[in-house]
């Protein structure tokens, strides 16, 4: 059963989403707005609107939980072995091979039917 805090929480939680939605949409329209101002002024001022929305974003529970996401996945791609150099040519070389392989045979196949259906109709 949802709790009277719960239910707060996720009320306040719809305030801060509304307030990140109001922040982006008021980038997009001062962006168009102040299309005539410099290029960099208006990059820095999305920049900064941006990082206030993710802000705002991050203190709401589906916010937090995406900071946690983020965390684990960081913590996960450290435990990738990644391939050394000769492995990577090595299975690229193999892709590549094959890539071609399949494509030569793929040709041949349409050149012989492409042959054929050209003898049937004359």
């Amino acid at each position: 059963m949802e709790s009277k805090a719960d239910r707060s929480t996720s009320g306040f939680d719809a305030v801060k989403w509304l307030v990140v939605f109001v922040l982006i949409a008021i980038g997009v329209v001062g962006n168009q707005y102040f299309s005539a101002e410099s290029l960099l002024y208006r990059v820095l001022a999305l920049v900064a609107l941006a990082l206030v929305a993710a802000f705002v974003a991050l203190q709401t529970e589906r916010g937090r939980r995406f900071a946690t996401l983020l965390k684990e996945a960081r913590v996960e791609i450290r435990k990738v072995v990644w391939p050394t150099r000769p492995e990577l040519i090595q299975t690229t070389a193999i892709v590549v091979v094959f890539v071609l392989v399949v494509a030569l045979m793929l040709w041949g196949m349409d050149s012989l039917i492409s042959w054929l259906v050209s003898g049937v109709i004359g």
